[in-house]
């Protein structure tokens, strides 16, 4: 390939190359770590961006960071998903002995906690503008 194959464009700073009668843009991907999980809550909020907030979703989308965005957050999710589970449930006094003496009573009260959990998480991770 000769010079005369390739241009410059000083606005946008992309190099071009001559294909037939057509210029097209020399692009490269940037070298993307392995794809990781994005979970329930990465996915929960990819829907959330997708309907609300469109341009950040672009964003993230065109700069080939969207998956590796979505797996840090539904990691953080999982975080305090876990850790607010355990501390409600220490506050409410729901333990081991409960679960043997009242397994409904138990079963109740630990999905209470999870669903306030995940309220929570909701508000303050996945559902914000």
């Amino acid at each position: 390939m000769n010079e005369k194959d390739m241009i410059y464009d000083e606005k946008n700073g992309l190099w071009y190359e001559r294909q037939g009668d057509y210029y097209i843009p020399c692009l490269v991907l940037s070298e993307e770590e392995e794809p990781r999980s994005i979970g329930i809550w990465g996915q929960r909020y990819l829907r959330y961006i997708k309907r609300h907030r469109r341009v950040f979703y672009t964003n993230l989308l065109t700069s080939g960071k969207l998956n590796s965005y979505l797996a840090d957050l539904n990691e953080d999710a999982e975080e305090m998903f876990d850790l607010l589970v355990k501390q409600m449930a220490e506050r409410d006094d729901i333990t081991e002995k409960l679960k043997a003496e009242d397994q409904m009573e138990w079963v109740q009260r630990m999905n209470n906690i999870r669903n306030s959990a995940m309220e929570t998480i909701n508000n303050e991770l996945i559902f914000i503008i």
